[in-house]
C-alpha cells in the first residue's frame, strides 16, 4: 500500500512540476517572440517623434494605433476587414480544393506531369497583377473577379507544394509500408500523403500570403470596400494615419492567418513531433 501511495505522490508531483513548467514556458516564449515587434514599434515611435523622418509622412506608432482603435470602435475598419476576408477566404478555399487534388495527380503520374508541366510553368510565371485587366474585362469589377484573382495567385504555391511533397517522400518509408502489407490506396493514404503534408502546408501558407497581396492590389484599382481600398483612398485624401492604420491591420490579418495555418499544420503533424 505504501509503495502505491508513494508512486501516486510521485506522479502528482511530476504532473504539478510539468504544469508549472508549462506556465513558465508560455510567457517566456511569448515575450521572446514579441520582443522584436515591440522594438520595431519603439523605433517607429522614436524616429517619428524626434523628426528623423517627417511625422507628416510617417505618423508616430501611437497615433496609428489610436487610429486603428477608433476605426474598429466606429465599425469603419470592421466592415472593410470583413469585405477583404469575404474575398480572400473563398479564393483560398477554391485554390485548396483545386490545387491539392491536381498536385496529387501530377505528382503520382509521370506522363500527366510531363504533358501538363509546360502549361503550369507558363501560367505560374504569369503575374496575377499583370492579368488584372483580363480578370476585370471578363468577370467585371465585382466580387467574382477579385475572388478569381486570389484563386489564381494562391493556386500555384499549393500545386507546387503538393507536387514537391510527393516527390520528396523518403523511399524507405514506402518500403517500410510495403513490408507491413500496405499497397495501392492504403499505402498512398497511410504513408505518402502524411509524408507530403509538411510541403503541402508550406505551399498553403505561401498561397495565403500571395492571395492577400494580390487582393489588396485588386481592391486599390476597382473596389469601394476592403483594406486595399482604404489604403488607396486614405493616400489620395492625404489621411496618412488612416493609411498606416489600414496597413497595420492588413499586417495583423496576414500574421493571424499564418498563425492559424501553423496551428492547423501542428495538429495534423502531431505524428512527426512524437
Amino acid at each position: 500500500m505504501s509503495a502505491s501511495v508513494t508512486e501516486g505522490y510521485a506522479r502528482a508531483q511530476s504532473a504539478r512540476s510539468g504544469g508549472i513548467r508549462t506556465l513558465l514556458v508560455f510567457p517566456a516564449r511569448f515575450i521572446s517572440r514579441s520582443a522584436a515587434l515591440v522594438i520595431l514599434a519603439c523605433v517607429w515611435e522614436v524616429i517619428s517623434r524626434t523628426g528623423v523622418i517627417n511625422p507628416l509622412f510617417l505618423p508616430p506608432f501611437s497615433v496609428v494605433v489610436t487610429e486603428v482603435y477608433y476605426g474598429f470602435a466606429s465599425g469603419y475598419l470592421v466592415q472593410h476587414v470583413m469585405a477583404s476576408l469575404g474575398r480572400a477566404v473563398p479564393g483560398l478555399l477554391l485554390a485548396l480544393l483545386a490545387g491539392v487534388p491536381l498536385g496529387l495527380a501530377l505528382g503520382t503520374s509521370g506522363r500527366l506531369n510531363t504533358f501538363i508541366d509546360p502549361v503550369v510553368e507558363v501560367l505560374r510565371n504569369t503575374s496575377a497583377l499583370a492579368l488584372l485587366p483580363v480578370f476585370t474585362l471578363m468577370l467585371g469589377i465585382g466580387e467574382t473577379s477579385k475572388i478569381a484573382m486570389v484563386f489564381y495567385a494562391a493556386l500555384w504555391p499549393i500545386l507546387l507544394g503538393t507536387i514537391n511533397g510527393l516527390r520528396g517522400v523518403d523511399p524507405l518509408w514506402i518500403k517500410a509500408g510495403r513490408s507491413m502489407g500496405l499497397s495501392g490506396g492504403k499505402l498512398f493514404v497511410k504513408i505518402i500523403i502524411p509524408a507530403s503534408l509538411p510541403s503541402i502546408f508550406t505551399g498553403i501558407r505561401l498561397a495565403a500570403a500571395a492571395g492577400l497581396l494580390v487582393l489588396v492590389a485588386a481592391e486599390m484599382v476597382g473596389s469601394r470596400a476592403g483594406l486595399g481600398y482604404v489604403i488607396n483612398a486614405s493616400q489620395l485624401d492625404f489621411d496618412l494615419p488612416g493609411m498606416y492604420a489600414a496597413i497595420l491591420v492588413l499586417s495583423v490579418v496576414g500574421y493571424a492567418t499564418n498563425a492559424a495555418l501553423v496551428l492547423v499544420e501542428t495538429h495534423f503533424l502531431r505524428w512527426k513531433q512524437t
